[in-house]
Order: structure tokens, then sequence, then C-alpha cells
């Protein structure tokens, strides 16, 4: 099977919203040899590829790893479970393996009196949404309440964990960047 590496680089050169012109400024070449490069008149040297592929936001590996067979679509079987008796919360991880990922999506349910286990203050970002009941957010000396509908959003720069001192269940749905869960 051949790689048709022209409609693979201008695809991604319109991802990055760059005309033909300007990914050839970057990469001080012709704007006719990326035209034919991505027509597959012509190849590339390994260099120039190189040059092109980091100006376009990704190296060799990436571009020549097979895009079709990854994954998008996950269903229940993919997911993973798990739970703390002790402490009264679920865990299910969404996306199989996305700690290898930018970002890590789970669904947390606590039971009433219960509560997720304290977190340290890490890089990145942290995203919820409460899908039910309500929970209190713990983020160093502040607590917050966040009901069913609400979000939160914040850099974990302190401890920072949930509980749920409700009378019913909390669901929530919750990202972090980069992966901490």
């Amino acid at each position: 099977m051949k790689m048709e590496i022209g409609k693979k680089i201008k695809r991604l050169r319109i991802e990055k919203q760059l005309t033909q012109e300007e990914l050839a400024n970057r990469c001080e070449l012709s704007k006719g040899f990326i035209s034919q490069l991505e027509n597959d008149l012509t190849s590339p040297s390994i260099a120039t590829l190189i040059d092109i592929l980091e100006i376009l936001g990704t190296n060799l590996k990436e571009f020549f790893n097979d895009t079709e067979s990854e994954k998008i679509v996950f269903v229940k079987d993919d997911m993973f479970e798990t739970e703390d008796e002790e402490l009264k919360y679920e865990f299910k991880w969404l996306v199989p393996n996305s700690q290898k990922n930018e970002m890590e999506p789970v669904i947390v349910t606590i039971q009433p009196g219960g509560q997720y286990k304290e977190e340290k203050p890490h890089e990145g970002e942290e995203f919820g949404y409460v899908l039910a009941g309500s929970v209190f957010l713990h983020l160093g000396e502040k607590k917050l309440k966040v009901r069913k509908g609400e979000s939160f959003y914040f850099k974990p720069r302190a401890k920072h964990f949930l509980s749920n001192e409700g009378k019913t269940v909390a669901k929530v749905l919750w990202v972090s960047t980069p992966p901490t869960f």
C-alpha cells in the first residue's frame, strides 16, 4: 500500500491554517515545491520532511503511525471501573489507557458521606461537571459547593478532593490534564 505523503501534509497544513506559501517560507522552500509535494509529484528528503513536520506540529513517528487504526469511539466494555468501599466512591475511566493522552476523562460516583481521595498539587488543569447530586470541592483551605448542572475548573496548585455531604449519590464527569487519576 502506497502512502500518500502529500495528501497527509496538505491535511496537516490546512489544520494549521497555513497557505502553501506560508509553509514554504517557514521551511525555506519554494511554494512550487510544496505544491508538487502535496500532489505527490515529488518526494522530500528525510531532512526536509523533518523540517516540514516540525512546522506542522508533528514528527516522523506520529506522521507515519497508522492513524486510521486509532480508536475514537469507546463502548461500555472498553471502560474500566474501580471502587473504594472505605471512602465510598466508584471511579470509571471512560477512555482506556487515557493516562498516555493529554487529558483523562473519568466519572466519579460518591456515595452520601463519601469522598474521593485527596490529590497533591500538580501541573495542569482540572474540570468537572456534576451530573447528579452535589459535591464539595475542597481546594486547599477553600470548600466550594457544586450542584447538579454546575461545573468547576481550576489549576491544581493546592491539595484537592471531592466530598459528598448530601443525602443522595453524587456523580461527576471529571477531566484532568495532564492525566493524574
